[in-house]
């Protein structure tokens, strides 16, 4: 239970961090912090300590949690790396994915499906880490799959965030789908290029939405 609290308190934390509410290098109170979720300081540090596995917060013994946002260059080029990661492994996948591998891809790709008809982006997000993390296990090459997890986790609050902008949802799931017909076909250049385009859009997503809060916080200023 207290688990479960630690991954809610963390999303939670996240969703106040990449949409502006603290700024870089801005310490994290942990008594305003438990207050403000209704929970005691024990599962708010075990989040703090998964925001700092992500890299998105930095803990400093005897100071305590700060806030560490990658500049927008560094952003895009982590993104520009994930995609070139991500095609490896879809390339690897179509020619080494087993049967029951890519019955547990289909599984994740319906279970995107379902999400997107409800309009639940949160499940959808979820449901989308799954295809993923699938994917890369499929690649059968070990090292590639745990340099492609590092980075999504680096790269996670920026992933869902994208999710928001109108209509990414509906067409993160056609990119799923052509990913998917690829690799089922076994054909690894179209399952790189696939999944290169479907994070590369990611990142120019992510530009999308900083622009639009860039622009609404220019006209509440």
């Amino acid at each position: 239970m207290e688990r479960r609290t630690a991954d809610s308190l963390r999303d939670g934390i996240e969703q106040l961090i990449v949409s502006g509410e603290f700024g870089n290098g801005e310490r994290l109170d942990e008594v305003r912090l438990a207050a403000r979720f209704g929970v005691s300081r024990t599962p708010l540090r075990e989040a703090f300590q998964m925001l700092a596995a992500s890299g998105l917060v930095e803990l400093i013994p005897r100071r305590g949690a700060f806030v560490r946002l990658p500049d927008l260059v560094a952003m895009f080029e982590m993104f520009e790396v994930m995609a070139e990661l991500e095609a490896m492994c879809g390339r690897l996948a179509a020619r080494r994915v087993t049967p029951a591998m890519l019955a547990d891809i289909k599984a994740a790709a319906a279970a995107c499906e379902a999400a997107l008809e409800e309009g639940d982006s949160d499940r959808y997000y979820r449901e989308n880490g799954v295809f993923h993390h699938l994917l890369y296990a499929a690649s059968g090459n070990g090292f590639l799959a745990e340099e492609a997890e590092r980075l999504h986790r680096r790269l996670k609050p920026f992933r869902r965030m994208q999710l928001r902008v109108r209509g990414r949802m509906r067409q993160s799931m056609a990119e799923h789908r052509d990913i998917l017909q690829a690799i089922e076909d076994g054909d690894g250049a179209r399952a790189a290029d696939a999944l290169r385009g479907h994070v590369a859009i990611q990142g120019e997503r992510f530009n999308d939405l900083m622009a639009s809060y860039d622009i609404a916080q220019r006209r509440a200023g």
